[in-house]
């Protein structure tokens, strides 16, 4: 057993569109936020993790260019990279260095400024996250149209369909409305969502997460520091991770993220919570990855909120609301706060720890009772998984 780790700062900065700033500028909106929250000054930190993909970046290797610009240097510091899940994959090492005593404070930093490429570019790129050659080169399959695979065999197994799909979409926008960190802060309607074009048959525009530029960065303490820094740490409970093969042909169903399922048993072990269905009556407020709508309702059963063909009936009943049986998404989630790929899973830890602390704005703020709350993070289309749990009670 390691030690004991708290969060004990975050930042988050604006999402979306960020022309305004250079990649340095953009990380240090996050960081400073951070530092501020924590009340600790750049020395403190004794190591600092990069997540970013990159790529589409004029800085391909950005971790010593944030580090420079932000005060960082000459502290240790390494670029992270787990495609979609980026973000938690730096929260993971920066936990690890913790709990082993490596380091007793150490920043995980989420960036990208996908916005620097063109569309046709980013979609190339994003597309890589899996089997290059024989899935991207040979037949043409982009990301939209991976995940297409998953919501037409979701479709046709459970008797989904793309009314279904939009509510996820109107509901992750009613709370981006709220957010003003939001990439889009507009609501959208059933009927806009239906009406908008397909982008990969049954995906629609407003059943895709948008290109976004962004920030976001987490503080981690040991125990015996955290206690020293703030009266309100959030803890990490646990983090689960596991991968799932390159190629989609080698794998066996397409109705679930076989790597999203191992990650959460993994996590719920180690959290010591017990095995079994109905997950979510131990969190007050989840954070899950819905670079498409359907990839929101595939969390709900890899998550075992609910049973296999069940997660449908969460969104049609309105139960991933506030008052519901598991908020979800209060962010606006990957759909409308957006999706800069390495900042997400960060910004992931982000939110949720202001949730627990209940410090978000008005009208998507969850109830905290339970003090726990869950974020889902995946790469790829199931390539990576990772699941984070939090929680107000040192573990």
């Amino acid at each position: 057993m390691g030690r004991k780790v708290a969060i004990v700062g975050v930042g988050h900065s604006r999402y979306g569109l960020r022309s305004d700033v250079n990649i340095g500028e953009l990380a240090w909106e996050s960081i400073r936020q951070a530092l501020d929250d924590s009340g600790l000054d750049q020395k403190d930190i004794e190591y600092y993790i990069v997540s970013s993909v990159g790529g589409w970046s004029s800085e391909y290797l950005p971790a010593v260019v944030v580090g420079e610009y932000s005060g960082l240097t000459p502290k240790g510091t390494a670029r992270v990279e787990a495609a979609c899940a980026s973000g938690s994959a730096a929260v993971k090492m920066a936990y690890d260095m913790v709990s082993s005593g490596s380091v007793d404070i150490a920043m995980a930093i989420g960036l990208e400024k996908m916005n620097e490429s063109p569309t046709p570019i980013v979609v190339e790129f994003i597309g890589r996250a899996g089997n290059y050659f024989w899935e991207f080169h040979n037949f043409g399959l982009t990301f939209p149209g991976y995940y297409a695979l998953y919501a037409t065999s979701y479709m046709d197994r459970y008797g989904a369909d793309e009314e279904d799909l939009c509510r996820v979409a109107v509901k992750n926008h009613f709370y981006g409305a709220r957010n003003p960190k939001a990439h889009f802060q507009k609501e959208v309607s059933i009927e806009k969502c239906l009406s908008s074009r397909y982008i990969a048959w049954p995906l629609k525009l407003y059943d895709c997460s948008p290109i976004t530029d962004g920030s976001s960065a987490v503080i981690l303490a040991s125990e015996d520091m955290a206690e020293k820094i703030t009266d309100s740490p959030v803890w990490i409970e646990a983090i689960g991770e596991a991968s799932d093969t390159a190629n989609l042909s080698k794998r066996d169903d397409f109705t679930y993220l076989r790597a999203a399922r191992e990650a959460a048993e993994i996590a719920y072990k180690r959290a010591g919570l017990e095995n079994g269905y109905n997950m979510y009556k131990y969190f007050d407020v989840a954070e899950v990855h819905d670079c498409f709508t359907i990839a929101e309702v595939l969390a709900y059963e890899d998550l075992r909120f609910v049973e296999a063909g069940r997660g449908i009936e969460l969104i049609r009943d309105g139960e991933t609301y506030i008052g519901g049986k598991i908020p979800v998404n209060l962010s606006g989630g990957l759909k409308a706060k957006g999706h800069p790929i390495g900042a997400t899973g960060v910004g992931m830890v982000a939110e949720l720890t202001n949730q627990l602390l209940q410090r978000v704005e008005k009208g998507r703020q969850a109830d905290i009772k339970n003090g726990r709350a869950i974020a889902h993070n995946v790469g790829g289309t199931g390539h990576y998984a990772y699941v984070t749990i939090l929680s107000l009670s040192k573990p």
